[in-house]
């Protein structure tokens, strides 16, 4: 019997507002570059004063929405569990991902009160990603906000690494694990980013347990997980704690594992000038792709040559005319 969904995705919504520093930006508001840091509202506001916001791109995100709507945009059935408050960018964020076609819990029902989260993405001249993000009321996320009806209805639950932050989204995580695995649905994971593993590496352990079906995540995450300083080493120590796996390589494309062997994906060439949400964009492409009939090994190509169009713009996400270009391609 087919599902009605192709993946049932929980994460952190977040507002994301897309914007360009320079490195000294980033050294003069104490800002640790290349990484995802939480900070408190307070925090936020100032840094969100001192840059120029009406050149700045606002978008319904969060790591694992990008990749949800990914899904949508190249065809699949999508749907995502989340939590917005009732304030200006939740009734933004709720319009935004209707739009985008995606299904989700905020269809139909009040928002609570308080305030939506959202993540300063800033942009530097080599590419390079830094993120400040203050949770808002997505730090509340938990288990309540889990649709059981539509993760059964799915063909894979998709979880956000981030929510191993606070220990209801811990819960919320090993829940709809659970869940997932008492109905013969698949599991996919995404260590979302080196910072989870480094300073969360217990938390996840616990979430990812017995094993998922499919783990995405990057070099450096592969190695801080396993405790490994080379690829090889961290390839084979994965494979103790996923049945399958993808390793992306940033310019040397990526590597999957696909429960018997090892398929390296070419990298297309281009020149990035913002690598923000190409991780985002790789599994949502690649959940689309096996969970419509592609082989790992096309499922991977089609996510490679997304991820590297992505990363020529400004912003995590594709045009929907782009996905479409991208399947013509293909």
């Amino acid at each position: 019997m087919s599902k009605k969904y192709n993946v049932f995705g929980i994460g952190n919504a977040l507002v994301d507002i897309v914007t360009e520093v320079n490195d000294q930006f980033l050294k003069d508001h104490k800002i640790e570059k290349g990484f995802m840091t939480l900070v408190d509202e307070e925090n936020q506001t100032r840094i969100s004063n001192a840059i120029n916001m009406s050149t700045s791109n606002m978008q319904c995100g969060g790591s694992a929405a990008n990749s949800i709507i990914a899904i949508a945009q190249f065809g699949g059935s999508s749907y995502y569990s989340c939590k917005v408050a009732n304030d200006e960018l939740g009734n933004f964020y709720r319009k935004d991902l209707k739009s985008n076609g995606v299904d989700s819990n905020l269809d139909g029902h009040d928002l609570e009160s308080g305030i939506t989260g959202k993540c300063l993405v800033m942009t530097t001249e080599d590419a390079s990603r830094t993120m400040n993000t203050f949770l808002g009321i997505t730090a509340d996320y938990s288990r309540a906000e889990i649709t059981e009806g539509a993760l059964k209805d799915s063909e894979y639950l998709y979880i956000e690494g981030y929510l191993v932050t606070s220990e209801n989204g811990q819960d919320a995580m090993k829940h709809a694990k659970k869940v997932a695995e008492e109905n013969g649905i698949k599991t996919a994971l995404t260590f979302s980013d080196p910072s989870m593993v480094k300073y969360f590496k217990e938390q996840m352990e616990l979430v990812v347990g017995a094993g998922v079906d499919l783990l995405f995540c990057n070099e450096e995450e592969a190695m801080l997980y396993t405790g490994t300083d080379n690829l090889l080493e961290a390839r084979e120590a994965l494979k103790k704690d996923a049945r399958r796996f993808v390793i992306t390589q940033g310019e040397n494309g990526a590597m999957i594992y696909d429960g018997d062997t090892f398929i390296d994906i070419e990298p297309y060439k281009v020149n990035a000038i913002d690598t923000n949400g190409a991780g985002d964009l790789f599994a949502g492409a690649f959940l689309y792709g096996i969970s419509n009939g592609k082989s790992y090994a096309d499922a991977g190509k089609l996510a490679s040559l997304a991820s590297s169009k992505v990363v020529t713009q400004f912003g995590p996400r594709l045009e929907w005319h782009q996905a479409k270009k991208i399947l013509n391609h293909l």
